[in-house]
């Protein structure tokens, strides 16, 4: 099989653009997703990464890029959340149910109205084995330009993300922060639109990096760990969804999962078998 899956890596030009597609997303992904845990925040890229569905419906029935509708529609939904839990008794939880609910079903009546069932299909569960030379190119910018965002704003993000009160009180923007990352998840969510679709996103930001969580005590490690996992990830479950003929995107998830599942058992961080030897 992975004699087969190389030989089809020299011969087809589509996988060639899915192996890259989906390392340069499993990277991203990882890195964004630290923060994200972090924060407490892995309802918030639920949220995003359903929001976004309305926009890329949009999109088609304009007849322009899925990525201009999804970005607007992800950002939309941040702003809203944010807004209505700074202004409002209701708890963040709440604000975000209200918010991915209401986009994803605005959604659902927009692929109606959009006729054009089967390439949303693939935006709602993915279809690596699709990408185009065009979206390949546009997911490796949007992931430079993340990358390099998260380096330059490094320090400003680990702060914020740690103790909120103390970044205020050094006089550091913290809305402003909060909000840049909003702007990174949101596009991390729609180039990952690609490789699994906005239904399985937010496993691609939290799973790679929870692992990671189980292995480190600094930010730094955690992202090289997380950024690792989530591209060895990809390459695993592109080869099982390539060489089985299932689902690539579905794959990388459960592949994903399973880092997740055997570090939660082996990792010294959680010492899930010494405490149950001591427990006896």
């Amino acid at each position: 099989m992975i004699a087969n899956f190389i030989q089809g890596l020299n011969e087809f030009h589509f996988l060639q653009n899915a192996l890259v597609t989906a390392v340069i997303i499993g990277i991203v992904s990882g890195v964004v997703g630290c923060f994200i845990i972090l924060r407490g925040m892995s309802l918030m890229g639920d949220a995003i990464s359903h929001a976004v569905l309305p926009g890329v419906a949009i999109s088609f029935i304009m007849g322009i890029n899925f990525f201009v509708g999804a970005i607007a529609f992800g950002l939309l939904a941040s702003v809203i959340i944010t807004y209505i839990k700074g202004n409002s008794v209701i708890k963040g939880d709440t604000a975000i149910g209200i918010t991915f609910s209401s986009f994803l079903a605005l959604g659902v009546i927009l692929i109606g109205v959009a006729n054009s069932s089967t390439d949303l299909f693939h935006i709602l569960f993915g279809n690596i084995l699709a990408v185009q030379d065009t979206d390949k190119w546009i997911s490796i910018g949007v992931s430079i330009v993340v990358l390099v965002i998260v380096y330059l704003f490094y320090k400003e993000l680990l702060i914020t993300s740690f103790d909120a009160n103390m970044a205020q009180a050094m006089g550091m923007k913290v809305n402003f922060y909060h909000y840049l990352l909003m702007i990174l998840l949101t596009l991390v969510a729609v180039t990952a639109m690609q490789s699994v679709g906005t239904i399985l996103i937010v496993a691609m930001l939290i799973t790679p990096a929870a692992t990671a969580y189980l292995y480190s005590n600094s930010l730094k490690v955690m992202i090289f760990i997380s950024a690792t996992l989530g591209a060895v990830s990809s390459v695993l479950g592109l080869f099982i969804g390539y060489s089985f003929n299932i689902a690539a995107g579905s794959c990388i998830v459960l592949t994903a999962a399973v880092f997740f599942i055997i570090s939660f058992f082996i990792s010294p961080k959680q010492n899930f078998f010494k405490r149950k030897v001591t427990s006896k």
